[in-house]
């Protein structure tokens, strides 16, 4: 059997040495260039330079190194075609049938505050993805690696005869779909320069959050048995490294596979119950906070000085729609806690925490069908936010605002106490997450009634008070959060009706000034955000 030949060249080189060695004991020869090539040469490693091989020197800064035919012939000749090999014969050319190439890092360089645009385009690959290309268009006769998550099956199948057939295959799919990710990559950064870029080439350039032409790739986890009904088929796919943070990072502990509509009420129960880690200037109580979600939609939401307590507090808000909910905590879940969620004998689809003590996996682990996701907290946010429509995508930056206390406007006779102002502050953000419009009382650290997603804001404050009065929670005092403002007095009136002291909305209506005599004519405290919280 004729001596196999592998070509290595690599920006990342984790595990490469060892790679190396182990190819060298299974009688590989190995070809490398530059940084690779004089590693491998250290590590003891019989190395041929690609130079050797091509008859020419590394040229051109480096740009020119294995962009010659005896390369890139011996990567794509077919070896069961006989023409194929017969020019090879004549010209002298070796084949090469391993390939271990990964890419210049073009996101970390573009990534660095002070990367300039001449920094950036050095920082494009050129050599790399053509030998990627051709090895993996030649499959069948050559192994291509890029992730040196794959040497150890390599190793093995070589060990044992051979690599097999699909594991090739497996290679270069994964070959097409990185160099795809590595040129739409490329394609966002240029596409997303200001006007005149290319005539200041040295200087650091102005990026605009959404490039001309934008590219997107995203890796299948899991087919779902279904999408949001069952006549819809679905799937879940997730960034290649999502932010530390983000629900896509979870790690599933027990229950069943989840579903279409698991995963959309997990993310906005995480978001919501993460937003309690907010440093109190950004607004509102922290600590221990418990979320419930049902159907997108927070049902019950509190802190308290306990996990068990913050639990027990937003259960109460609304134990009929927590009922078969999705339930989050922003710490982690101790067994007092667990033992509360069995005493309320309440249904829980999933349920996600940063973590779980041994106490709460045993009495979750009697569940069989429970869903527990461990998340670790984090600080990440996804860098935009995409909706679906007829032909086209609607992109825009995340809600990532948090209004702090010296951004909130007393605008009635009345201010707020401390007390309320902790209360505005907490309604204001639970009411970010709920579906407009949105109408939340809330008092003592807890949702108390929430009215969500109705045409007409003040039919959302009367389904708040119908909520409330189901579970036996007075609002009399409470503080109430609109996410957007009330264009006439007459949703002011209703929730003040309903026994609202207290209001927080953005303002911003034409009709303000109505709105802020009406809250002076009832006598109670009212504060602007300047923001709004729209969430359709």
């Amino acid at each position: 059997m004729a001596q196999l030949t592998a070509l290595l060249s690599v920006s990342d080189k984790t595990g490469i040495v060892d790679f190396a060695r182990a190819l060298c004991v299974l009688g590989v020869r190995l070809l490398s260039t530059g940084g690779t090539a004089k590693l491998l040469a250290e590590a003891g490693l019989p190395v041929t330079e690609v130079a050797e091989v091509t008859g020419l020197p590394e040229m051109l800064d480096g740009r020119v190194k294995t962009l010659h035919p005896r390369i890139h012939a011996g990567l794509l000749a077919r070896r069961d075609s006989p023409a194929h090999m017969a020019a090879l014969r004549e010209h002298g050319i070796a084949t090469i049938e391993l390939l271990v190439v990964n890419l210049y890092p073009f996101a970390r360089a573009t990534a660095r505050p002070d990367c300039t645009l001449e920094d950036a385009i050095e920082n494009i690959d050129i050599g790399g993805p053509a030998m990627l290309r051709a090895a993996a268009k030649n499959w069948a006769d050559v192994a291509v690696l890029i992730d040196p998550a794959d040497y150890g099956r390599v190793l093995a199948e070589m060990s044992e005869g051979g690599i097999r057939r699909d594991t090739r295959f497996m290679l270069a799919k994964k070959v097409y779909a990185h160099t795809a990710a590595y040129d739409g990559m490329i394609g966002n950064y240029l596409n997303a320069l200001a006007e005149g870029a290319q005539d200041q080439v040295s200087a650091v350039p102005a990026r605009a959050p959404f490039p001309a032409v934008f590219s997107l790739q995203l890796t299948k986890t899991q087919d779902m048995r279904y999408g949001e009904n069952p006549h819809q088929a679905a799937a879940f796919y997730r960034e290649g490294s999502p932010g530390a943070g983000l629900l896509a990072g979870w790690t599933q502990l027990q229950g069943k596979e989840l579903s279409y509509n698991n995963i959309a009420d997990a993310d906005a129960a995480w978001e919501c119950a993460r937003s309690f880690d907010v440093p109190d200037a950004e607004g509102g109580p922290l600590g221990p906070a418990c979320v419930i979600v049902k159907h997108a939609n927070p049902c019950g939401v509190a802190v308290g000085a306990t996990l068990a307590e913050a639990y027990d507090k937003a259960w109460r808000t609304d134990p009929t729609s927590a009922y078969g909910g999705i339930l989050a905590f922003n710490r982690p879940v101790d067994e007092a806690t667990a033992r509360r969620i069995g005493e309320h004998k309440q249904f829980v689809e999933v349920l996600i925490a940063p973590g779980f003590d041994a106490g709460a996996r045993a009495l979750f682990a009697a569940k069989q069908n429970l869903r527990v996701l461990q998340v670790p907290l984090g600080e990440a946010a996804n860098a935009l936010d995409f909706k679906r429509v007829g032909g086209g995508m609607l992109l825009q930056t995340p809600d990532l605002k948090n209004v702090g206390r010296a951004e909130l406007r007393v605008v009635t006779k009345r201010a707020p106490t401390a007390r309320q102002m902790d209360d505005l502050l907490f309604a204001w953000k639970v009411a970010k997450f709920v579906k407009s419009n949105a109408i939340v009382f809330c008092g003592g650290g807890m949702t108390l009634g929430v009215g969500a997603g109705q045409m007409s804001r003040i039919d959302s404050a009367r389904i708040a008070r119908i909520k409330a009065g189901n579970a036996g929670l007075p609002l009399a005092g409470s503080a109430v959060a609109s996410d957007a403002f009330f264009p006439f007095r007459d949703g002011l009136d209703v929730v003040v009706d309903e026994g609202a002291a207290c209001v927080i909305q953005p303002g911003g209506s034409m009709r303000d000034d109505e709105v802020i005599a009406a809250a002076d004519e009832r006598g109670i405290a009212m504060v602007f955000t300047g923001t709004r919280h729209f969430r359709h």
